[in-house]
């Protein structure tokens, strides 16, 4: 029976990744026979050495529709794949211990071995991060990543419907609670039964660290609060961002704004987002120097990069955090009317700081950009943010992710490219397609600089477009723009520091 040998498979994958110990086999096999209705099993004949995840999950999951355990759909499938996954899954206490006997090697290795674990238990679905559309381009401010997100399913209308007419649950209160640990998810939340968390000590209180199960880039991990409270930049944000790199190094760690349009996804849940990766900003250099009275011993420069970026450096990274306290309180005041920056409007406030914190050979490193998020008649999205005429692109907030140089771009745009590349090369009225009509303008500026479009060149001209437009919604973004006007303009609000 094909059940029997999918399940075999399952359970041999789990023993080759080290999930599963191999006395253990047989628990296993029984526990997935169970979630089948399986009552008797036959052993049969498999081969060890082509066991393909996605191929025996798939076969698994039509065997549950065709059982009528399952709806066929991507949201049921996904809830019961992960059910099955964990049952070849260790408890979270045994992944805790490995974990810290790791990181007495060295952080490092706890954060390999615990990268590993995450992509093994198909918390990381391998499958559908590959399936990511990335390339690179170059400008004036370095070399941006580009990412369109295919990873992220498209939910379907059967369980949409199923969602909105579930009754509403509070439980966990977001994805990013210490709750969703071991959760069966729902079709309105995602499964995380095969999802285990590494409790961690953040300035004396208990915060999770996890990975993002979208990886955007390498070992792109989430670290949240214990406790479901919002998102607050203040001068404890800075203790926390390096009592984490202070732990582990060799990672960044970052905090997306707390207000609106400049803020990130999830404002309701304090949480920060790092990894193992060095992005265009951390590379970029600081353009001028400035000192501020009383922190002679911090290193304080302009960064040159779209966003307005104050890079901070010093051995003691205490000092660091008090100067960045100074610098946030008088941020949030600072009102320069020239300039059209406004500390708020009817009481309410518009500045703040997207932070960085990273730890560079011996200096401890923090970058402060500055935000604001004021909204206008002519921008009602907001001033600093994508301006209309690239909604065509990116129409949503710059986050943190964004702004240290990675565009993640939306699922649409892969279909959308593939269209303007076929009417670009035959010719084709883009207004002509409902699809496409909202890149004509652009195409139509661009196309003139080709002599030659090709085959062979259109894919390459058409990401190196995209990536000069995502240069361009982050100069939107930049409260202090890259020239004459706009350093003379950055420079008076480091004169009141």
């Amino acid at each position: 029976m094909n059940l029997y040998k999918n399940i075999k498979k399952l359970v041999e994958y789990g023993i080759q990744t080290g999930l599963t110990p191999e006395c253990e086999r047989i628990y296993t096999t029984n526990l997935l026979l169970d979630l089948f209705h399986e009552d008797s099993y036959t052993d049969t004949t498999i081969d060890t050495n082509e066991i393909i995840l996605e191929d025996v999950l798939k076969a698994l999951l039509d065997e549950a529709c065709k059982r009528g355990i399952i709806e066929d759909s991507i949201v049921y499938r996904d809830l019961f794949d992960t059910k099955m996954m964990n049952c070849l899954m260790p408890r979270p206490a045994q992944v805790q211990k490995a974990f810290w006997e790791q990181y007495a090697a060295s952080p490092e290795d706890a954060t390999a071995y615990y990268y590993q674990f995450s992509q093994n238990s198909d918390y990381i679905r391998r499958y559908r991060v590959k399936k990511d559309m990335k390339w690179t381009v170059d400008t004036d401010y370095g070399t941006l990543d580009i990412t369109i997100n295919l990873s992220k399913p498209e939910k379907d209308p059967k369980a949409i419907a199923a969602a909105r007419n579930a009754a509403a649950s509070t439980y966990p209160k977001c994805q990013l609670c210490m709750e969703n640990e071991g959760y069966a998810g729902r079709a309105d939340h995602p499964a995380r039964e095969n999802h285990r968390i590494i409790p961690i000590t953040i300035n004396d209180s208990e915060w999770g660290f996890q990975y993002s199960p979208y990886v955007y880039y390498n070992e792109h991990c989430i670290v949240f609060n214990g406790e479901h409270t919002p998102m607050k930049i203040e001068h404890n944000t800075f203790v926390k961002l390096f009592d984490f790199v202070k732990q582990f190094p060799h990672y960044f760690l970052g905090s997306n704004a707390d207000l609106p349009i400049v803020g990130g996804s999830i404002l309701s849940h304090d949480h920060f987002q790092g990894g193992h990766y060095t992005f265009a900003m951390a590379k970029a250099p600081m353009i001028e120097h400035f000192h501020i009275a009383g922190y002679e011993d911090v290193t304080a420069g302009i960064v040159k990069w779209p966003l307005s970026v104050i890079r901070l450096q010093c051995p003691d990274e205490k000092r660091i955090i008090e100067l960045a306290d100074h610098i946030l309180k008088t941020w949030k005041e600072y009102t320069d009317e020239d300039a059209f920056i406004f500390a708020e409007t009817n009481g309410v406030p518009h500045n703040t700081i997207t932070p960085i914190a990273r730890k560079r050979n011996d200096l401890y490193e923090l970058d402060l950009t500055l935000r604001n998020n004021i909204t206008t008649e002519e921008h009602p999205l907001g001033v600093y943010h994508p301006h209309a005429h690239l909604h065509h692109i990116k129409k949503e907030n710059i986050g943190l992710i964004e702004v240290m140089g990675l565009a993640v771009l939306p699922a649409r745009l892969k279909g959308e490219l593939e269209l303007l590349k076929e009417y670009i090369l035959t010719g084709k009225e883009i207004r002509s397609n409902e699809a496409i009509e909202k890149h004509a303008d652009w195409v139509e500026e661009f196309l003139p600089k080709y002599k030659e479009i090709t085959a062979d060149n259109i894919e390459e001209i058409l990401q190196q477009e995209v990536g000069k437009v995502f240069c361009e919604v982050l100069e939107d973004a930049g409260v202090y723009k890259y020239t004459e006007e706009g350093l003379a303009a950055f420079r008076r609000f480091l004169s009141v520091l």
